[in-house]
């Protein structure tokens, strides 16, 4: 009993420790994209698009390298179906979403080939380095063109002046360090109390990387959409979801596989690749339907998450 506490102690440390990481990174990373005066969208899509996703990325990378591939799995798949019927769930049931326009299609159709692909990929043997290497290729062309367009459409005009404004070079430095260390720290904390939690009270390690390992690398995305929800912002609750899961996939499963090969076929339930699929495509339908999506959308959600963990703890 000491010991399934004393993981429990070690899981909320090392959630403690992502979420502040995260933060702190986050914080630096923009205070020296400022420094070197890289633009606003840059800052926004890259910086702090790659920085809320540290905390997926390490934690898929750790359990990975230490042997355990369900939580590494579990992870990446578990975030992007929370991300779903959890965050997108709750943002839309605070705010509405109005109608995307059509520059923003672009991003719901690249999400759900994301997720469809890594619905694919969960029944291959292995998630070798080639497709690891493939999924970057992916994202480095996304982010390419999502820069391109943004500057063609006279978004970025608006550059900021290198050095005004930012933070002293060895405050930022801080808060780089600082969160980097926070994040390795966490991550190691979170997957050694994850493991022992499983082992201790017989549920799969796939289970727990799919709930808590996968909710909790997605504090910051969930703290963002909640903001954005409060303040009325519907759309960028959203963009912040659809931006997460294509990272998710293109970036966090594809490093983790180019560090290592991931075993796949068999890691996950078959249940928990349809719901993945199933969840990116009616999320990407209701977002390209050219309508308002009401809350009782976001509820709908909600309830579809509650009964997916239900059956995920109970089977």
């Amino acid at each position: 009993m000491d010991l399934i506490v004393n993981s429990y102690l070690l899981v909320a440390a090392g959630l403690a420790a992502l979420f502040v990481g995260g933060e702190l990174l986050v914080r630096g990373a923009v205070a020296a994209a400022l420094r070197l005066g890289i633009s606003a969208f840059v800052v926004g899509v890259v910086v702090v698009g790659f920085g809320t996703s540290m905390p997926e990325l390490l934690v898929s990378v750790r359990a990975a390298l230490a042997g355990t591939p369900a939580i590494a799995l579990g992870n990446v798949i578990g975030s992007n179906i929370a991300n779903i019927l959890l965050i997108a769930g709750i943002g839309i049931a605070i705010a509405p979403v109005a109608a995307l326009d059509r520059a923003n299609r672009t991003d719901v159709i690249v999400m759900l080939v994301a997720g469809l692909a890594a619905t694919g990929l969960l029944f291959f043997d292995t998630i070798g380095r080639a497709i690891g290497l493939g999924l970057l290729v992916l994202l480095a062309v996304y982010l390419g063109n999502a820069v391109r367009s943004d500057s063609d459409a006279g978004a970025a005009t608006e550059q900021p002046v290198a050095g005004s404004g930012a933070a002293a070079v060895p405050v930022i430095a801080l808060l780089l360090v600082g969160g980097l260390a926070l994040l390795f720290a966490g991550a190691e904390m979170l997957i050694n109390g994850a493991t022992a939690i499983a082992r201790g009270l017989g549920i799969s390690e796939a289970v727990i990387g799919l709930t808590i390992v996968a909710v909790g690398t997605s504090l910051p995305e969930l703290a963002t959409t909640l903001v954005a929800a409060i303040r009325r912002q519907g759309d960028v609750a959203i963009g912040n979801v659809i931006g997460s899961n294509i990272f998710n996939i293109f970036g966090i499963l594809g490093a983790t596989a180019l560090v290592v090969p991931i075993p796949a076929a068999g890691v996950l339930a078959p249940g928990d690749a349809l719901m993945l699929g199933l969840a990116t495509a009616v999320f990407a339908a209701l977002l390209l339907s050219g309508r308002t999506i009401g809350r009782v959308w976001g509820i709908a959600l909600l309830a579809t998450y509650a009964g997916y963990t239900a059956w995920l703890f109970w089977t």
